[in-house]
């Protein structure tokens, strides 16, 4: 797509890769879930088409499976629509050029996508040679759910092993004796939709035979494919390997906004 473009967000990973790709002032609207200050365009499986036609954007931006539905239907109303569906760490940063050249700048994606593979790399030599704790990463709570899609490439990233799920999986329920026969050192709750909710007591609570640490972050930083993940792997990294020489936590290269929009 040549040039600038106004770019309505119906998915909070794609606010995000646009922000930190130094591109949010392409942002016209977003979804309720949005950080980003926009009009308000509804949620996001239940977007206001009628306000979003009233913005005019060049292109909506839609996000993973359960939003095909919206691609579609907005789609079928004329719109033009970017659609990614990433299952993995490494289709999450495919999708940073795809999302930006629907912005119009793809070079701004590529050079996001890079700089976080680079980051990664550097995590990566930081704990090449420390062992590597038994993880479980908890995406819901009732009933419980091993977390999948890019969960195991974050864990693994930081340094622990994820033997419940292999990546580009979806997330699915796990029994207490899959759990404990695990023996997890690390129990990483990161509930959907519910931010830094999860309960450390709770999960105590069960009574379950585990004797590991627990820790509750923010669940954008394990379930949203965006840059947020660099967030998750340092979180985590830092929880696995407090000795370890890491990087600084990774934050989006400074860039100028051009103000085209």
């Amino acid at each position: 797509m040549a040039g600038p473009s106004r770019v309505v967000s119906l998915a909070p990973s794609a606010t995000a890769i646009l922000d930190a790709a130094g591109l949010a002032d392409r942002v016209v609207g977003a979804t309720v879930h949005s950080a980003l200050d926009r009009p308000a365009v509804g949620g996001w499986l239940n977007p206001d088409f009628d306000r979003i036609d009233a913005l005019d954007p060049d292109v909506l931006c839609t996000c993973d499976d359960l939003q095909e539905d919206v691609a579609a239907e907005a789609r079928d109303r004329g719109f033009d629509v970017e659609h990614v569906a990433p299952a993995t760490l490494d289709e999450v940063f495919d999708t940073f050029p795809t999302i930006c050249d629907a912005a119009g700048d793809v070079a701004a994606g590529a050079s996001l996508a890079g700089d976080c593979r680079q980051h990664l790399d550097s995590v990566a030599t930081a704990v090449a040679d420390e062992a590597r704790p038994t993880v479980y990463c908890e995406e819901w709570a009732d009933p419980p759910m091993a977390a999948g899609n890019w969960v195991p490439d974050v864990v693994r990233a930081a340094g622990g092993a994820y033997p419940f799920l292999d990546a580009g999986e979806r997330s699915r329920e796990v029994t207490r004796e899959a759990v404990e026969s695990a023996a997890p050192d690390h129990v990483v709750l990161h509930p959907c939709g519910k931010g830094e909710r999860g309960d450390p007591a709770a999960f105590t609570a069960r009574n379950w035979d585990v004797d590991a640490d627990v820790h509750a972050i923010d669940d954008s930083l394990l379930n949203q494919p965006s840059p947020a993940l660099l967030g998750g792997i340092d979180r985590l990294a830092r929880c696995f390997h407090p000795d370890a020489d890491l990087p600084d936590p990774w934050s989006p290269p400074a860039r100028e906004s051009d103000g085209s929009i």
